[in-house]
């Protein structure tokens, strides 16, 4: 097992549990309100992610032609669930077949863009990406559970999908 797999499978666990934290919701009302404190929502938070890995690792590593347009991601409202839905499981196609498609030893080389005025080994971004997924589902966990009042877990981030098979 390479680390673009092992990579791959985390990024498809966290989705998995997006695409969960986004069914548990009552309503698509409630997926896009905004309590006072909240800077997004989880429809904003699931455009955002799916932009920034469709971007970084879907065109820039797999070359599936995607392109960003990050204000849309945090400008659209009232996106429906079942598109929602659909662009989480659309990402995570891309982000399995770009990842399965890489060559190991680009792992090792400078990420192809420039990010934040820096430059960064291929394998480190990744682990930057996959962190920053995380991060927000958190946010999104939260958002769903202040908006509906439901302490109930959707069980994220279970550690099953990452045995050795």
């Amino acid at each position: 097992m390479n680390m673009a797999s092992d990579i791959s499978r985390l990024f498809n666990r966290e989705l998995v549990s997006l695409r969960d934290e986004l069914l548990a919701y009552p309503d698509e009302p409630s997926i896009w309100a905004l309590p006072p404190g909240l800077p997004n929502s989880t429809g904003t938070l699931t455009l955002h992610l799916a932009g920034n890995l469709r971007w970084f690792i879907g065109t820039q590593l797999g070359a599936t032609g995607y392109v960003r347009d990050r204000e849309s991601e945090f400008a659209q409202r009232d996106v429906p669930r079942e598109t929602l839905i659909a662009l989480v499981e659309t990402t995570a196609d891309e982000v399995t077949r770009s990842l399965a498609s890489l060559d190991p030893a680009q792992l090792d080389v400078t990420y192809p863009l420039e990010l934040g005025g820096i430059r960064v080994v291929t394998s480190r971004f990744l682990n930057h990406l996959a962190s920053h997924l995380a991060y927000h589902l958190g946010q999104v966990d939260y958002h769903r559970r202040i908006v509906t009042g439901s302490s109930v877990s959707i069980g994220a981030l279970p550690l099953p999908p990452l045995a050795d098979r």
